[in-house]
């Protein structure tokens, strides 16, 4: 008996004064002094060896109360316990964790040192992340669509840049990416077709058609005297060739057509009055194409001071 408690306790001591950082030869004395110690108690129940597990142990046991059968997993997959109990729990069983993570190969090493220093390998696959798909905003697909049935890929690169639109990375629209982009969602190019009557112009065609400079043309847009039309905001105006449209571009005019300054001194109004009632058809005005004196013709009724004769 005492040769068995003085093993024992030569194992205590050398457990005690091993580094700690020295993991392999502290398991060692420690399963060595558990060896003594079971060789001891035999010999003397009466007496109490506190041994190096048992406070973990009791502390398991006193969260694993609730279940008999099976005291680790039922308190861990238990409705009541929350995630905070879960590391909680962790905590009591584990010192420390070690994680390497391997990128290349998708993949984790974990080692898990217990209390009392027994590790534990796990090797874990990680979940392949793809990386985030970069694509042009479908606003801007969708336009792209409609504006390549009526414009070339540098028109529709301008259009794209006053929106203030930009690439997937961030970049200025040019002919090269909107073709680029166009092929990618197998949108048609655009097919310069011949004018049937009744098509929509762009300035250049409606000017050489109704025999005026360019420049002319959108003076009357901006004055609201024609009518045109945009198909977004940013792309370049289109004019339907009419017969009505026409008939204001003609050649000559009767004396009732005076030009505008005639026309605001006879109706003592300013200018912008009288393109006014011109867009809402109570003037009727044309353009002179020919003569000395090229421009607006405004057509003037009656003097105004007759409309408010009284009749004797």
């Amino acid at each position: 008996m005492e040769r068995a408690s003085y093993e024992a306790q030569r194992a205590e001591r050398r457990y005690r004064a091993v580094d700690p950082d020295n993991r392999l030869v502290a398991r060692g004395l420690e399963r060595e002094w558990e060896a003594c110690l079971k060789r001891w108690k035999p010999q003397r129940p009466i007496l109490r060896v506190v041994r190096p597990l048992a406070p973990i142990r009791s502390a398991i046991r006193s969260v694993t109360a609730c279940s008999r059968s099976d005291p680790i997993s039922s308190p861990w997959i238990a409705s009541t316990t929350t995630p905070r109990d879960r590391k909680e729990l962790l905590r009591t069983l584990l010192d420390e964790v070690i994680v390497k993570v391997d990128r290349d190969a998708c993949a984790a090493h974990l080692t898990l040192r217990w209390k009392g220093g027994a590790l534990t390998e796990i090797d874990l696959g990680l979940p392949r992340s793809r990386p985030a798909t970069i694509r042009t905003d479908e606003d801007t697909v969708a336009l792209l669509r409609r504006l390549a049935m009526h414009y070339p890929d540098a028109v529709i690169a301008d259009i794209l840049n006053r929106q203030g639109r930009a690439t997937a990375y961030g970049h200025r629209f040019d002919r090269n990416r909107v073709g680029n982009l166009r092929r990618h969602w197998k949108i048609p190019n655009f097919q310069d077709k011949p004018q049937a009557a009744g098509d929509l112009l762009n300035i250049k065609q409606a000017a050489a058609a109704l025999g005026v400079a360019p420049s002319t043309i959108h003076r009357l847009l901006n004055d609201g005297i024609i009518a045109g039309e945009q198909l977004t905001p940013g792309a370049p105006w289109r004019i339907r060739l009419t017969d009505e449209l026409k008939a204001r571009f003609n050649g000559e005019t009767s004396d009732d057509f005076l030009p505008m300054r005639e026309a605001m001194r006879a109706l003592g109004v300013p200018r912008q009055t009288v393109l006014q009632r011109v867009k809402r058809g109570e003037l009727e005005a044309v353009h002179v194409v020919r003569g000395k004196q090229k421009g607006l013709r405004i057509k003037v009724l009656a003097p105004q001071s007759n409309r408010f004769d009284q009749t004797a």
